[in-house]
């Protein structure tokens, strides 16, 4: 068995913040994994890479790491960010609790989630019995935590439902479900790109494999997690459409494939003949989301875009460009997989084209002044 590599954390004040830094020996994985957490940087003054010492980035490294390095955390433990003492009956309440979010068949993402947060619970009120944490415990701990940690609030929302799911699981506790409260989502309308910018990115995607994901992810709106997993027996050509099986919410939809998208499908399939799935990695397994990440984020700076673009970015754009195309909510709730109207409803916040026909006041009274008044000059606002 192939030995995992090591990862150093650390923590140092860096430009007048503090930073945990992320150190280990060259690896290209690692680097990619690296390059796909938000916010995180390489420092050539440290030689490692950092990112903003908060408990919720800590949480990111720890669940992007599993599996894939051994974390060396000794540094961070002696300030007592990361240390936990459990304690042999709670971590055989967790081991079990593990297994019964597999049983529902929950995403490992999301069950690695989820345990984090309950096992970090409990571990602040180690002290205390399980079957005495009630709702006040629960507050306490957002109290020291989540605040002071500066967690942002879709964290702990996440926080909420793995408790929630927890007290499911070990009802023993005195925790009251209905004072559980999600606190509201933050209502931040997401990056779109224009036409032109899909356009500038897929010319600038030399790599065949790489154009044909990117251009499958915008012009079917799916997610990374669905590109990866697409099957080839899931393409229907003839039909133009193609089947995604088990999305979120293990739902299953059918969408839309471009006929713009066929030739480059077919020159795709003949050059890289992938054997199962839609894009395969080494050994014919599903390919890394992480390098889907890395190769769109070296795309997008060769394109010149400013923004921050995520493979969910295409799908946004991929959304508000079908509503300003008039499609309506509902067919693009349907194309998107979304359970509640509600979600697809952001779109409409974002689509431009009704926008741009509404005119500002300032205009409509500058134009009232020019067509009534008795001068040769009209009213300028620069004043020349």
């Amino acid at each position: 068995m192939k030995k995992l590599p090591t990862v150093l954390l650390e923590r140092k004040t860096h430009r007048k913040q503090s930073r945990i830094l992320i150190k280990f020996k060259y690896n290209e994985v690692l680097i990619v994994l690296m390059r796909s957490l938000k916010n995180a940087f390489w420092s050539a003054t440290l030689k490692c890479w950092c990112i903003e010492d908060t408990a919720e980035n800590l949480n990111l490294i720890v669940v992007l790491l599993k599996n894939k390095a051994i974390i060396n955390s000794e540094h961070l433990q002696k300030k007592n960010l990361y240390k936990r003492q459990l304690n042999e009956i709670q971590k055989t309440l967790l081991n079990n609790f593990f297994t019964y979010l597999r049983g529902k068949r929950y995403r490992k993402s999301t069950i690695d989630t989820y345990v984090f947060f309950v096992a970090d619970f409990i571990a602040f009120h180690t002290k205390k019995e399980l079957n005495s944490l009630d709702s006040r415990s629960v507050e306490e701990y957002l109290e020291v935590v989540f605040i002071k940690r500066k967690y942002a609030i879709s964290t702990q929302r996440q926080f909420i439902s793995a408790l929630k799911l927890f007290i499911v699981f070990y009802p023993e506790t005195m925790i009251n479900d209905l004072e559980l409260a999600r606190p509201k989502r933050s209502k931040k309308l997401p990056n779109v790109l224009a036409p032109e910018d899909i356009v500038t990115i897929l010319q600038v995607t030399k790599n065949l494999k790489h154009r044909a994901i990117i251009a499958l992810l915008y012009s079917s709106g799916l997610r990374v997690g669905e590109v990866t997993a697409l099957e080839l027996s899931h393409i229907d050509i003839g039909r133009n459409q193609l089947k995604v099986v088990s999305g979120k919410g293990r739902k299953d939809r059918f969408v839309v494939l471009a006929q713009t998208f066929l030739p480059l499908l077919n020159n795709y399939l003949i050059t890289y003949k992938p054997h199962f799935y839609f894009i395969e990695g080494p050994n014919k397994k599903r390919y890394s989301e992480s390098s889907i990440r890395k190769f769109l984020h070296n795309s997008v700076a060769l394109a010149g875009i400013k923004k921050h673009v995520t493979p969910h970015t295409l799908r946004h754009s991929y959304a508000t460009h079908l509503l300003e195309n008039g499609v309506s909510l509902r067919h693009i709730q349907e194309l998107l997989g979304h359970s509640k109207p509600e979600t697809t409803m952001i779109y409409t916040h974002i689509a431009k084209k009704d926008l741009l026909e509404i005119q500002s006041p300032l205009d409509a009274i500058l134009l009232s002044l020019n067509k009534n008044a008795n001068r040769e000059q009209k009213f300028l606002l620069s004043g020349n």
